[in-house]
């Protein structure tokens, strides 16, 4: 039985090849030899390398010979393959007269010898799936050591198996007015049944500072300016609805003035309102506690009863929790709410807004963010970090977690984008990037439905995507295990 179909056979029955790749022909020994069909091919564990070596047009004296040496060459590691000794009469039969035999040659006789089929099988590394493949030539005669020359080049290698290798599309975010606010809220403590404020009555400087602090952060930016300052104040559920009406509303009045006193702003920036009884505060509160009975008074906190009676129906009803309410919570539920709205100027020079992604993010729109990527390299730390900040920022935002969810799939963080897509909306470039996601999981049937719809909505990449699918999903057909080995073989043989 000869080696090709030797070869045959045992290749028959090993696991189905994870790649295969092949090398156009090609001449060494200044052409007086060809290699051709040259073929280098792995399962998990072997690695195949075979090739036609013709040497019809090789010429040797009769006391000269040849040895054909190919070798793997990675990037520190190396190996040479089993030799081809192509010898002149003389020295053909001096090795049959010696007993030639070995594990790692194999002899032919010049003129005799026409195309010698070239196959061997090695232990596969993981260096060589990227490795180069040479053939190193060397000529001796009688009695002489053989200097094997630098290997000609045959083919560099790429056997590792076939990934899918995704294209994003980022979407350049819309330009806006930057409208932001500042939140807070302020607990002032006015004398019994007043309105009138002490600014230094128990913990009142604090809590008027809070106010100041956050009017000060944005009307001493040279960078905002306020449109808007509005106080909304509550009273707690204790006493009669009339008198907390009153106290809400006229301790919100008075708290205005006080800031109107402060700054000189103009009566069409301000605006007030007013809760007679924070009764949602105070839901809040229950229903995140461990009270006795805490459905019992979530249910009268709910119900449509007439304010007044509902307080005195939980006071009487529940009297041990109702002074711990009284005692531990009513207070928090006096507060007065303030939000100061401002616009942001507008930034167009790439250094400032690199400056202020560091200190100041919130003052950039999603799309003075996305003007700055366009200067760095794809894929780099730097563009990654600016996406991850822009859906910090805007985590609501369907733009900011659908570009948040590209760099995640790039940096291999499925889990991340998988969070980043689910709001990410419905465009054309979402369905396309859930393709992408699909595909990266392995999900190709789920990918291939992604990115039909994605084309058909207009997304150009997706064709060339599907053309990866189409070809990942063949592979991957061809890797089954085979069932009927046997049949296999007498197929091959």
């Amino acid at each position: 039985m000869d080696v090709k179909r030797i070869m045959k056979i045992l290749c028959g029955g090993l696991l189905l090849l994870l790649s295969i790749m092949e090398a156009e022909a090609q001449t060494i020994m200044n052409g007086k030899v060809t290699v051709s069909n040259l073929a280098v091919s792995r399962t998990e564990d072997k690695l195949f390398v075979s090739m036609d070596i013709d040497v019809s047009a090789l010429e040797l004296k009769s006391n000269r010979e040849v040895v054909f040496t190919p070798s793997l060459a990675g990037e520190e590691d190396s190996l040479r393959l089993s030799s081809v000794v192509v010898a002149g009469r003389n020295r053909y039969y001096y090795h049959l007269r010696n007993g030639f035999s070995s594990d790692d040659m194999t002899l032919y006789r010049c003129g005799e010898a026409s195309v010698i089929e070239y196959r061997t099988v090695i232990p596969y590394e993981k260096w060589m799936s990227a490795a180069i493949l040479t053939m190193e030539e060397g000529e001796c005669g009688c009695q002489c050591e053989i200097l094997m020359e630098n290997g000609e080049l045959l083919t560099s290698l790429n056997l590792e198996p076939e990934k899918f290798r995704p294209e994003f599309v980022y979407i350049p975010p819309k330009a806006e007015i930057k409208m932001r606010e500042e939140k807070g809220s302020a607990y002032i403590d006015f004398p019994v049944n007043r309105t009138e404020i002490h600014e230094n009555y128990r913990n009142n400087p604090a809590e008027l500072q809070k106010i100041k602090s956050t009017i000060d952060a944005v009307r001493n930016d040279p960078d905002m300016w306020i449109t808007a300052i509005n106080i909304k104040g509550y009273a707690s559920p204790e006493g009669s609805y009339a008198n907390n009406t009153r106290l809400a509303k006229g301790r919100t009045e008075t708290l205005m003035k006080y800031v109107q006193g402060l700054y000189d702003f103009a009566d069409t920036l301000l605006s007030t309102a007013y809760e007679p009884e924070d009764w949602a505060g105070l839901a809040r509160y229950v229903e995140g506690s461990d009270l006795t009975n805490r459905q019992g008074i979530l249910e009268l906190i709910r119900s449509n009863m007439d304010a007044d009676v509902k307080e005195n129906k939980i006071k009487l009803t529940y009297p041990a929790d109702y002074r711990f309410l009284l005692k531990n919570v009513y207070p928090g539920l006096r507060h007065s709410d303030y939000t100061v709205e401002y616009v942001v100027r507008p930034y167009t020079n790439v250094d400032e807004i690199r400056s202020l992604l560091a200190t100041s993010p919130q003052k950039l729109s999603l799309q003075e963010m996305f003007l700055v990527t366009q200067e760095m390299e794809p894929g780099s730390e730097e563009f990654n970090e600016v996406f991850e900040i822009a859906v910090r920022m805007y985590p609501t935002d369907s733009t900011a977690n659908l570009n948040a969810a590209n760099t995640a799939m790039a940096m291999g963080d499925l889990k991340k984008a998988e969070r980043y897509l689910r709001k990410a909306g419905n465009t054309a470039e979402s369905v396309y990037a859930r393709g992408v996601y699909a595909a990266l999981a392995g999900d190709y049937d789920a990918a291939e439905k992604f990115f039909v719809e994605a084309g058909e909505k207009g997304i150009v990449k997706a064709e060339t995507m599907l053309k990866q699918i189409g070809k990942l999903k063949n592979e991957s057909i061809q890797k089954q295990p085979q069932h009927d080995n046997n049949k296999a073989n007498e197929t091959l043989e």
